[in-house]
């Protein structure tokens, strides 16, 4: 968001009230993308499309909240006005009335806040590793011999399963490993029995995990993240017998069978011999009608076949296929002579067209044409060298009469410093005893400056004046070296 600048030098930014709504609600879901608000409920009610309205309130600030109807629908109790719960959702703004709301995602009753959030995160997590598809749970042996059992010695689950395989099935063998079914080394010992059934030798063909029911902290070891990754590495199949029919865990979720109780686990994995009876019947009888049926539509398909003309009369069939292929042998010689007369008629054709296209005369025709342009541009290159001659002449004698060396020879001369050799160009650059260079036509003169005349016009007047003079003697004089 950019913030207006009250600065003389930078010009004032306005905003709209819709811009300053949206940025102030983008701030918003951003910063509070999830977050976990505790308070009381008030003012709750649900309006015809089914979504919550209601104000969540401490004892110095209410916050809006809505809850929208597809959230309500899994709430496992209907909120009341009063009520102390614990609120998961995301802030937002509802813009027409530039009021900021949140939206509840879950609601929950104060006290079991955090073992809900501990519960949802690791569901999520183990969802998203694969430890609850469906792929990957094995299916219960049908008439097992060894079952494994983790679960308390004391409680009533052990007992109920017990009795239940007992009274279903007296050869059955049961193999207890006890352990704590609630409390904080639980979950670890769960754990731990079930890794020690699956070491056990013979071989276990199904393990029981679980107990009877109680709260959601009496069964919260088996919401527990080493007894899921336990029961997911484990290799022998699963069945998962925690609480009552309405209770779920983590456990329920990564076993390869969930039982709503264990008695119910017990009556799973064991099937009483009238059931066996009752299932072998059903697929004696299943496998009857089948075979039944394949037989049947296996001699209608025979009958027809036998009613067939073709194998009553196969020599029809046989007659029919040569008249056949005389047909094709005719109408193939036929399409041969056709294409032989086609393609005849082609070579003919193109014979006629080489013979217009004789490759020579078409060599002498080019060659003939190509002589001709050769002495085209022989002719233009010529004249194009003539006329750029006569220019070059003409700039020759146009340089030659601009240069130094024409003015040295109509008796002008230049003068230079004989040591920085650079042109002296004006009296004033001449001092009295300066060694000089005069350039003529035909070579140069060293000199001594003796004086230095300087011309001046003062008044229309010329005015000569003359600087202090050297001593007499040197060769040479500068005086009449300039032009």
């Amino acid at each position: 968001m950019v913030l207006p600048e009250f600065a003389d030098e930078s010009p004032m930014q306005i905003f709209t009230v819709t811009q300053v709504t949206r940025e102030i609600k983008d701030l918003l879901e951003e910063a509070f993308a999830l977050i976990w608000v505790e308070g009381e409920i008030s003012n709750f009610r649900i309006v015809h499309s089914g979504h919550a309205y209601f104000t969540l309130k401490d004892a110095h600030s209410q916050l809006r909240v809505v809850m929208f109807r597809s959230a309500l629908r899994q709430l496992p109790f209907v909120p009341e006005a009063g009520m102390h719960v614990v609120v998961r959702g995301r802030l937002s703004v509802y813009e027409p009335r530039g009021e900021y709301q949140l939206l509840a995602e879950l609601l929950e009753p104060r006290g079991i806040g955090a073992l809900q959030l501990a519960y949802e995160q690791l569901k999520e997590r183990l969802l998203q590793e694969g430890l609850f598809d469906e792929a990957r749970k094995r299916p219960i042996p049908l008439v097992p011999q060894r079952i494994g059992i983790v679960t308390s010695p004391t409680g009533a689950a052990i007992r109920d399963i017990i009795h239940i395989v007992h009274r279903r099935r007296s050869h059955v063998h049961l193999y207890l490993f006890p352990v704590r079914v609630q409390g904080k080394e639980a979950a670890q010992e769960i754990a731990a029995g079930i890794a020690a059934l699956n070491a056990f030798r013979p071989k276990l063909d199904v393990l029981i995990v679980g107990r009877g029911g109680g709260s959601l902290e009496d069964l919260w070891a088996f919401n527990e993240e080493v007894v899921a990754r336990a029961i997911a590495a484990s290799e022998i199949p699963v069945i998962s017998a925690v609480g009552h029919e309405i209770d779920y865990t983590i456990a329920d979720f990564v076993a390869d069978l969930r039982a709503p109780t264990p008695s119910a686990a017990a009556e799973l994995v064991v099937k009483s011999e009238e059931e066996l009876r009752q299932q072998l019947a059903a697929l004696l009888a299943r496998m009857h009608t089948v075979v039944t049926h394949t037989v049947q539509r296996g001699r209608a398909a025979l009958e027809r076949l036998l009613a067939s003309r073709p194998l009553r009369e196969p020599q029809r069939m046989i007659y029919a296929r040569q008249q056949q292929v005389d047909d094709l042998l005719l109408q193939l010689e036929k399409a041969w002579q056709n294409s032989f007369q086609e393609r005849l008629k082609r070579l003919r054709q193109a014979t006629k067209t080489l013979s217009r296209l004789n490759p020579r005369v078409r060599w002498q025709r080019q060659r003939a044409h190509l002589q001709t342009l050769q002495h085209r541009l022989e002719t233009a290159m010529r004249g194009r060298l003539t006329l750029r001659w006569e220019t070059l002449s003409g700039l020759t004698s146009t340089l030659n009469s601009l240069s130094p060396l024409a003015v040295l020879g109509r008796g002008y001369s230049i003068c230079r410093d004989a040591t920085t050799h650079g042109v002296i160009a004006s009296t004033t650059a001449a001092l009295p005893g300066q060694r000089v260079e005069v350039l003529l036509q035909d070579g140069e003169l060293l000199c001594t400056v003796n004086h230095v005349q300087h011309k001046e016009v003062s008044n229309g007047e010329l005015d000569l004046r003359t600087s202090a003079q050297a001593p007499r003697g040197d060769r040479g004089s500068a005086g009449n070296g300039g032009p």
